[in-house]
């Protein structure tokens, strides 16, 4: 399959690169195609712009900003978010790419007579989280889990109505130990070549 990685950490020597790593390599070591989208260090910018703003709704205009990323999501069948939970949600940088790269007109329409939004990635079939968070899995279920809820249905219900999730999270990583982060990178190997 094409597998899209979407990696948000800004410390190359951070447990998210070894995890981003282990993800790529074990796609790679299952026989899928895999293209890498490193936002900090490509040096995406996730603040729209006012210019942007204005012609979010304009077909075509609107993708000139972010055509590479467009892209990028297109020619995807898997998409592999990787990133820390902070604040109980995505890093800026990976809201800021949502906002950013997905767009009315490519990624969803907006219909004019009340209906719902449709979603237009079909080519969309999988949609995989890896990430770690400093609270427990039962505070992040008190808090809502906007990161989980984020990816695994807001941006789901813009891909393929049989599109399969995977959610994959080292909790209470501050309280972690070699043992454990290592366990999970052999789950996150796991997972992914079983794909």
């Amino acid at each position: 399959m094409r597998c899209l990685v979407i990696y948000a950490h800004p410390v190359e020597t951070s447990y998210c690169a070894a995890l981003c790593a282990k993800a790529v390599a074990s796609l790679r070591a299952g026989g899928h195609e895999v293209r890498l989208l490193d936002l900090y260090a490509e040096g995406f910018e996730p603040v729209m712009s006012r210019a942007e703003r204005v012609a979010y709704h304009a077909p075509g205009e609107n993708e000139k900003p972010v055509a590479a990323h467009l892209e990028h999501i297109k020619w995807a069948q898997v998409l592999v978010f990787v990133y820390p939970t902070w604040w109980y949600g995505l890093p800026a940088m990976l809201k800021g790419w949502l906002d950013r790269v997905w767009i009315p007109h490519v990624t969803f329409t907006l219909p004019t007579d009340g209906s719902a939004i449709r979603g237009l990635m079909r080519n969309i079939e999988r949609i995989v989280v890896i990430t770690s968070s400093g609270s427990s899995w039962l505070w992040l279920k008190v808090m809502g889990n906007p990161g989980r809820v984020t990816i695994l249905r807001g941006v789901r219900a813009l891909c393929g109505w049989r599109c399969r999730t995977l959610f994959l999270a080292h909790y209470n990583i501050d309280r972690s130990t070699p043992e454990s982060r290592a366990a999970f990178l052999d789950r996150v190997a796991e997972k992914l070549k079983g794909m």
